[in-house]
């Protein structure tokens, strides 16, 4: 006797049907059923060469359709042909509609769009990790988004806020008494951010820095001289670069961040 035959067609990937349709074959130990996925199934021509392929294996269907007027017609022909359909997605858009009040987008693909806009989010997240306050130059290299400032100009928040917009951030800070990882001065300027800010709120923050972790706040890393230094330094490097410098003196790091999404939005348009 053949193996029972349930074609899985879709108008996306099928991965849902597909495991829609494996969860209720294993109710019955698998029963010997073999699955047949036919993905992308868009229009009503391809509709018809699927089931005249399960005409011939006397297979049925399971099939996850989003648009009603490729549903309607998958339900005709089948009928019309004698073919057991099941419409796995259907019924439940349906339902939702009458429940919410509101009309679908019938556009197929969309669970498979969000999951890779998530996998997206998750790997920025990460590489924004990696790559925070210049552990790896060559995490340059691979950024959308290169930050570039002194220490407590806001780099590691402002990587991990672009990141959650799906940008892969890394951030270099910057030391005179340390070269500039050369890879800084590889990539393109546009993709280079510095972030600029004034000595006296330098000062007051990383004094309070300094108070938070019970140290004396009269240490050098306070000290206004030796901020204006680092300053100084910074304003070198990023005049080498000739990249564009935001001031984030009296910036939240949503502002800072709408900023730079402004520069890369238009980049891209």
């Amino acid at each position: 006797m053949n193996s029972p035959i349930i074609y899985v067609i879709s108008d996306s990937v099928g991965e849902t049907a597909e495991l829609m349709t494996k969860a209720a074959i294993s109710q019955f130990n698998g029963s010997g059923t073999v699955l047949k996925r036919f993905p992308y199934v868009e229009d009503k021509e391809h509709i018809d060469e699927v089931l005249s392929l399960v005409s011939l294996d006397k297979g049925m269907v399971a099939f996850t359709l989003v648009k009603p007027e490729m549903r309607s017609y998958m339900k005709e022909q089948a009928e019309k042909n004698g073919i057991l359909a099941v419409d796995l997605i259907g019924p439940i858009i349906d339902e939702i509609q009458a429940f919410c009040g509101k009309k679908p987008l019938y556009e197929p693909g969309l669970v498979r769009k969000l999951d890779e806009d998530y996998f997206k989010k998750i790997e920025a997240i990460e590489f924004a990790v990696k790559y925070d306050d210049g552990r790896d130059p060559r995490g340059i290299l691979k950024a959308d988004i290169i930050l570039i400032g002194v220490s407590r100009t806001s780099k590691t928040p402002l990587s991990q806020y672009l990141a959650h917009k799906r940008l892969k951030v890394a951030n270099v800070p910057l030391v005179p008494e340390v070269d500039p990882p050369e890879e800084l001065f590889k990539v393109p300027k546009e993709k280079c951010f510095g972030l600029k800010i004034s000595p006296e709120k330098l000062n007051d923050i990383r004094r309070e820095r300094l108070i938070s972790l019970g140290l004396n706040d009269r240490a050098s890393y306070a000290n206004i001289e030796r901020i204006k230094e680092e300053l100084n330094f910074f304003d070198r490097v990023v005049g080498r670069i000739s990249c564009p410098v935001i001031d984030v003196t009296n910036k939240a790091v949503e502002e800072t961040a709408n900023v730079i999404l402004n520069y890369v939005y238009k980049g891209r348009a």
